[in-house]
């Protein structure tokens, strides 16, 4: 489908809309836009975006969001005009039950659609058989490469490939990330030491791709096995977990992250289904139905680093290739870590599938501006 007329041009008397693709990206979904199709001022076309998510509502049941994190998600895509990159993917974080967007955090799950958004609205042009797309993602400052099955030159939703937390098979999109180690806290370690002592817990400080704390299940009274609505019940582990969380972000160059949705908490345990380290992750207030696609790789390298708060529980694998199943609640997400001879990382990999559910326009109250006014807030520094 082709770009449309920005929102300014599609008003109607009581609803305003702008061209939009839903994608299922990972183990998440959400609304994707070429950047010319959104307002250009930032209060404007947060206003929409709340709307059409129907944000702030625990149901969101006057918008596309699913009363989940996982399913308020946006991502806005445009054409790079950097030499290393082909497109531009900024993500955002609608809250469910709050009336903020966020650009604080990155989310490597729905950039598993950006490659084929970024191709179905012609931004590139699709070669036969695959296509890499080299994608500029503006949250963090840094190049992810996806490469999408692209046989006759046109995006392949269907394959063989399956991800934990997704039923059925699709077409594979293998994400590869370079020199993702700092990306938002400006260090792999942003306190200077790989184990650290907040709030009387031992944790690990991490941010390799995505600012997570790492600390033992045990060390926070529970064991690690845990279903996901079993710990969102813990009101006392949520208490706990986030006094750590408001604590350890000073320590990682974050400052006052109260309205922020990083860090991320992930709680480890020995992995108990053949896999590298078993895994429950705080986002950071709702148990994570699986693990973010960053926030996985940042997992597996503290389990790499001796002296990490992961200790001896992680089942590390042999070689200078290192393919390391995280587990989770519904399964294991697959991270690849490369080293060269010296022990430096070359870069890391993981593979996700992704999904076109719908193509067309998408409809916000024109009322929006008069209900989300007073408490409309953008956290965070890009944008």
């Amino acid at each position: 489908m082709s770009s449309q007329a920005p929102i300014s041009a599609l008003k109607t008397s009581d609803q305003t809309s702008a061209p939009c693709m839903w994608m299922r990206g990972g183990t998440s979904k959400g609304g994707f836009f070429l950047k010319s199709d959104l307002p250009d001022d930032e209060n404007a076309r947060n206003r929409f975006l709340l709307s059409i998510m129907g944000s702030p509502d625990p149901r969101q049941i006057d918008g596309m969001g699913g009363g989940d994190p996982l399913t308020s998600k946006i991502a806005i895509i445009s054409k790079s005009e950097r030499d290393d990159a082909d497109v531009q993917y900024l993500f955002l974080q609608v809250m469910v039950d709050k009336s903020i967007v966020t650009d604080a955090q990155n989310c490597g799950n729905l950039l598993a659609g950006a490659g084929p958004f970024a191709i179905e609205r012609s931004l590139i042009n699709a070669k036969d058989g695959e296509t890499k797309v080299r994608i500029f993602m503006e949250n963090t400052g840094k190049i992810a490469t996806a490469t999408v099955k692209t046989p006759n030159g046109k995006v392949s939703y269907g394959g063989d490939a399956t991800i934990d937390g997704v039923p059925g098979n699709a077409s594979p999109v293998l994400l590869e990330f370079a020199d993702i180690a700092g990306s938002t806290c400006g260090a792999l370690l942003p306190s200077g030491n790989v184990l650290d002592e907040v709030e009387g817990i031992n944790v690990t400080l991490i941010d390799n791709g995505m600012p997570t704390i790492v600390l033992q299940a045990k060390d926070m009274g529970i064991s690690g096995t845990e279903s996901r609505d079993e710990l969102e019940a813990n009101g006392v582990l949520r208490e706990r977990l986030e006094k750590i969380r408001l604590s350890a972000a000073q320590l990682m160059n974050l400052g006052d992250v109260t309205d922020k949705t990083i860090p991320k908490l992930t709680m480890v345990s020995a992995p108990n289904n053949g896999g590298t380290i078993n895994t429950r992750t705080f986002i950071p207030h709702r148990c994570h139905a699986s693990i973010g696609v960053l926030g996985a790789v940042s997992v597996a390298t503290a389990c790499l680093l001796p002296g990490s708060s992961v200790g001896k529980l992680a089942k590390n694998p042999r070689g200078l290739k290192k393919i390391m199943q995280i587990e989770h609640p519904i399964g294991k997400s697959v991270v690849v870590v490369e080293f060269d001879a010296s022990g430096e990382v070359l870069g890391t990999g993981i593979l996700r599938t992704s999904r076109k559910l719908f193509d067309g326009e998408v409809f916000a109250r024109e009322d929006i501006e008069a209900l989300t006014r007073q408490n409309t807030m953008k956290v965070g520094a890009h944008g």
